[in-house]
């Protein structure tokens, strides 16, 4: 284990990312746009594909880092019985739910009930499939629908906030069953899917396009709240959440609804859109 990674073990999580949140939501203009230009320059943000391309023009870092995208550098699949990559970034893991458990990495597992926060809410999952998309700093962090779905019920759970790199993934046990995150439960036509967004070490701010800001606030207990009421659905493609800085977005389907990309793997990269799943059913 790196001496970084030892070290998340006794920060103080919650802190240090709402100090790291002051920084991102400050209008300070010599401030904001060193993060900007830092960020751009070391992890080469292309800005070509932001609807906004002039990096002097966002108002703070973080409206730079949630920056939305012209018309058309992404595209859904055109197939219709595909289940489309919910971000852009690097395919962490993916692959079936085993015996209701969930690969991280190198031996690494966690089980769908400890990610969900529910027993019962990990059951239509067991022996189906997951994929976890990591978001770097370089990518778009607003997360889509895989599939068309009605939203049924939002969690959110309390945890820790583990950076979530390569490292602390390979050593961290359980992680992002540890880490703060929000579940957001949606009715399809084939049944049931998760969306979990995974908070993580200075990137814990999580909004949804029904609600606005979840995370922070930071919580102690698990939080339930029922969509059902509101009648949201979202399409296929559309926008559902985005992360303030970045993180990681699981995604959970049910057992014989649909097989995974083959061409997927551990590292791959990967864009919004792009092929994760076909229907069988």
């Amino acid at each position: 284990m790196s001496l970084v990674t030892a070290l998340t073990y006794v920060l103080p999580h919650r802190l240090l990312s709402s100090m790291a949140r002051a920084l991102a939501y400050s209008d300070n203009p010599r401030l904001k746009q060193w993060l900007i230009d830092t960020v751009t320059r070391r992890f080469g943000v292309n800005l070509a594909e932001a609807a906004q391309p002039d990096p002097t023009k966002y108002p703070t870092f973080n409206a730079f880092f949630t920056r939305a995208l012209k018309p058309g550098a992404r595209v859904p699949d055109p197939d219709p019985r595909v289940l489309l990559m919910p971000a852009d970034g690097h395919v962490s893991q993916c692959g079936p739910i085993e015996n209701g458990r969930i690969f991280q990495a190198k031996g690494q597992s966690f089980t769908a009930a400890e990610l969900l926060g529910d027993e019962a809410d990990a059951t239509p999952f067991n022996d189906g499939l997951f994929a976890t998309v990591y978001l770097s700093p370089r990518d778009y962090h607003r997360v889509h629908m895989p599939w068309t779905g009605r939203l049924r019920e939002t969690v959110h759970v309390p945890g820790r906030l583990f950076s979530v790199g390569t490292a602390a993934v390979a050593h961290v046990p359980r992680l992002f069953a540890r880490n703060e995150r929000l579940v957001c439960h949606f009715d399809t036509d084939f049944g049931p899917m998760a969306m979990v967004m995974v908070g993580a070490l200075l990137v814990s701010g999580v909004e949804t396009v029904w609600s606005g800001e979840e995370i922070p606030a930071y919580g102690d207990r698990i939080n339930r709240k029922d969509w059902r009421a509101e009648n949201i659905t979202l399409d296929r493609f559309a926008e559902m959440a985005r992360f303030n800085y970045g993180s990681t977005v699981i995604v959970l389907l049910p057992r014989g609804v649909a097989t995974l990309d083959p061409s997927l793997h551990a590292e791959s990269p990967v864009r919004l859109g792009q092929k994760l799943a076909t229907r069988t059913v």
